[in-house]
């Protein structure tokens, strides 16, 4: 499980190595994805609260990245948080995101990337429920849902 304290260090140290890497230019990226997923995935937008696919979603399943493809979160892991972006408390494996420091906006977060493609997700807060404590706030453009 992993804990507040393990984002902190993976920002500050090193990130968990993924199984492998994508890497394309701007151009293939654009060519892959939609304008919105472009626009989060590798722009680092935010799509509007409550009127994205996968807030009031609770299918089960799991949800990969809709750049690559990585597996990222479990459904059994997402909950109601009255964010308006889907909320999750852990992804589905260590290795599966990257965390990095965030101080844009005047604010200080922790963005959440896709640990394969570097493809924005959202940012995760040390005020989810126990035990983990952490609340991943993810763009539903970011995500593809696999039933």
């Amino acid at each position: 499980m992993i804990r507040w304290i393990d984002v902190i260090k993976y920002a500050k140290y090193s990130n968990p190595e993924p199984a492998h890497r994508v890497e394309l230019t701007e151009e293939e990226w654009q060519q892959r994805l939609t304008p919105a997923q472009y626009q989060i995935l590798r722009q680092k937008g935010t799509e509007s609260p409550y009127r994205n696919a996968y807030c009031r979603s609770y299918e089960p399943g799991v949800y990969a990245c809709a750049g690559c493809g990585s597996l990222l979160f479990n459904a059994s892991e997402k909950y109601h948080a009255i964010s308006g972006w889907p909320i999750f408390t852990q992804p589905i494996a260590k290795g599966a995101i990257k965390y990095l420091f965030d101080d844009s906006h005047h604010m200080q977060r922790m963005e959440v990337q896709c640990n394969v493609c570097d493809g924005h997700l959202g940012h995760v807060f040390p005020d989810g429920p126990e035990p983990s404590g952490l609340r991943y706030c993810i763009n539903s453009a970011s995500l593809v849902q696999l039933v």
